[in-house]
């Protein structure tokens, strides 16, 4: 790797160590001409895939996008950043993980509800306000309403289930 510092074109690793959860590979280098050191950050390049839009329109997954509407969101809350950053990862290896080369914004957005839900629970109703268009005081009320009747999504996951797979009515029955 080039020297930030002289331009000279060969460096040398001092030091590697993962970082990000794993999802980076951070690197301590020297420079061998002018002895000047500096980090560099490694990540795997991947495909994330197209997102379409309540209009139809598509475009290129965004995690600025996604870090931005979660941020304002957990404004002035009292969340630590490195939470918030797990939640992000966690959804991207979703986004990944469906394998597909287009995503409705909605599936993200219902993502988002849970991280923000398990994170904040009025950083919840801020964005589920804007997520889900909220038109008068009564939508919100049933928003906190079923914050207070549902578990959040890690308690859900928790539970034993009370039927069988087998035992449970389906759609139609």
């Amino acid at each position: 790797m080039r020297c930030p510092f002289c331009q000279h074109p060969d460096t040398r690793v001092i030091d590697s160590r993962l970082s990000n959860e794993g999802d980076q590979v951070r690197r301590r280098r020297e420079c061998v001409d002018c002895g000047e050191r500096f980090t560099t950050y490694e990540t795997a390049e991947l495909n994330l895939p197209r997102v379409i839009k309540r209009g139809g329109a598509r475009e290129p997954f965004s995690e600025a996008k996604l870090r931005g509407g979660m941020l304002h969101a957990l404004e002035k809350r009292p969340v630590a950043t490195e939470l918030v950053e797990a939640a992000i990862n966690r959804i991207k290896r979703r986004v990944l993980a469906q394998g597909e080369r287009e995503l409705d914004a909605q599936r993200i957005g219902d993502w988002v509800m849970d991280e923000l839900r398990a994170l904040d629970e009025v950083a919840y109703v801020r964005f589920a306000s804007v997520y889900m268009s909220f038109e008068d005081v009564a939508a919100f009320r049933e928003v906190i309403e079923r914050l207070e009747r549902e578990p959040p999504p890690a308690a859900r996951e928790d539970q034993i289930p009370l039927l069988d797979e087998d035992d449970r009515p389906r759609a139609g029955d």
